[in-house]
């Protein structure tokens, strides 16, 4: 499909609503990237506390911006949010692990795969195509 044609069947307004979502998720999962990868007190105690070995921090960092830069190119932006979304969902696990509260950090992860995927679907028409939604 053609840029030109993807873009005329997308509306300004979703358009940049889809930018958005997808900035704020983008900002926060590289905010997320250089701590870990800084390993500072509050990471060095989150890991402690999730029973991680500090030495993945890197490794963890690394993979997640390798996801960031394929969900922020549009050739693969769905890749990358398959593979965000994985990253996501093991952040889910390992706080459903220790107990954490589910408010504050169990579904913290969750809320950014959502703007992560509704700022890829305002955007991208191919997703849509994938999963359409209809009204009833």
């Amino acid at each position: 499909m053609e840029l030109g044609a993807q873009a005329a069947s997308i509306s300004k307004g979703q358009l940049w609503t889809g930018r958005v979502l997808s900035g704020v998720a983008v900002l926060f999962m590289l905010f997320d990237t250089v701590i870990h990868a800084m390993r500072g007190p509050q990471v060095v105690q989150g890991f402690a506390q999730l029973g991680f070995p500090l030495s993945i921090a890197i490794p963890l960092s690394t993979i997640e911006f390798i996801g960031i830069v394929l969900y922020v190119i549009p050739r693969t932006s769905a890749l990358g949010a398959i593979l965000l979304t994985g990253y996501l969902g093991g952040a889910v696990a390992a706080q459903v692990r220790i107990g954490a509260p589910l408010l504050g950090f169990v579904l913290a992860p969750v809320y950014v795969a959502l703007f992560l995927w509704v700022g890829l679907y305002l955007r991208d028409e191919r997703v849509r195509a994938v999963v359409p939604v209809r009204r009833p």
